[in-house]
């Protein structure tokens, strides 16, 4: 358990999870029925990026660094607002110093109807995320292996929900894991909105992960990547995707829309790149 997200908080990967994360939740909301938001890998929460831990790093500088105060074009500014408000919202006085882990920005984007299941395993970042929700009945935090959640939290009473998987990648068998912790999960809740985070990088099973994913049983599956540099003189995170199961209609154009604008904003080299397409579904 030596992953701490501080060192990686806001970076280029968080910008792409947490804008579709967000797309999604307001997607949810255009029905007054309630619904229930399940992160299965938490973290703490919020994070000080003036912290000498986001310090040690500087990941977020050339992620939502790059983005909060960036001019835009219309259409992918529109589809930003509801994540880079609820950024602002933390940093009042302008510039970044919180950024909003996805428990947090969940409880920002949420209305007084709609819950959030935080999950978090570590004994240290599980007290500190209960203290951030501390006293607020919408929120509920357990201490538990995300993975055990894709069973013991599903279906959620509101039978709507959103589902975020985000582990940390730190252990082998990771991505087979998402996949069958998918297949598992997708058995319990079929209706449900699933939003499953992976690194993209030298070496990475990505080609064998989208194979094993498509051969699920799942009618509809939209995936979102946004590479930032090249692979050739590093080891380390290049990019990351998205695989979103049961996808809102309007997500693939918004995706088109959106992608590009990031790609340009945040891209380290010129080998940067990003594409939306059907694992399953439309296509």
């Amino acid at each position: 358990m030596n992953y701490r997200h501080i060192y990686h908080a806001g970076n280029f990967a968080d910008v792409l999870k947490h804008s579709v994360f967000a797309l999604l939740v307001r997607y949810m909301q255009n029905k007054d029925k309630a619904f229930r938001i399940i992160d299965t890998h938490a973290g703490i929460g919020l994070y000080d990026l003036t912290s000498e831990e986001a310090q040690k790093t500087g990941e977020w500088r050339d992620g939502i660094g790059r983005l909060l105060d960036a001019e835009l074009p219309e259409k992918a500014a529109g589809l930003l607002a509801p994540y880079l408000d609820a950024v602002r919202s933390l940093n009042p006085d302008g510039g970044v110093r919180y950024y909003p882990g996805s428990p947090k920005l969940a409880r920002i984007l949420m209305r007084p109807q709609d819950r959030l299941s935080a999950i978090e395993l570590h004994p240290d970042d599980c007290r500190r995320l209960a203290r951030l929700f501390e006293g607020d009945f919408q929120v509920r935090v357990t201490e538990l292996d995300g993975w055990l959640s894709l069973g013991a939290h599903l279906p959620p009473k509101e039978k709507r929900g959103i589902v975020l998987v985000d582990p940390p990648f730190e252990a082998e068998g990771e991505y087979e894991r998402l996949a069958d912790g998918l297949a598992r999960a997708y058995r319990r809740f079929a209706s449900g909105t699933y939003c499953l985070w992976y690194p993209v990088k030298k070496g990475a099973p990505v080609r064998e992960f989208h194979e094993a994913l498509k051969a699920l049983d799942i009618p509809k599956m939209l995936c979102a990547e946004l590479l930032v540099r090249s692979d050739r003189e590093t080891t380390g995170l290049t990019g990351s995707g998205l695989v979103i199961v049961n996808p809102p209609y309007t997500l693939k154009d918004e995706l088109h829309a959106l992608l590009p604008v990031l790609k340009d904003r945040l891209a380290l080299d010129r080998f940067a790149s990003q594409r939306a397409f059907w694992l399953r579904g439309e296509e």
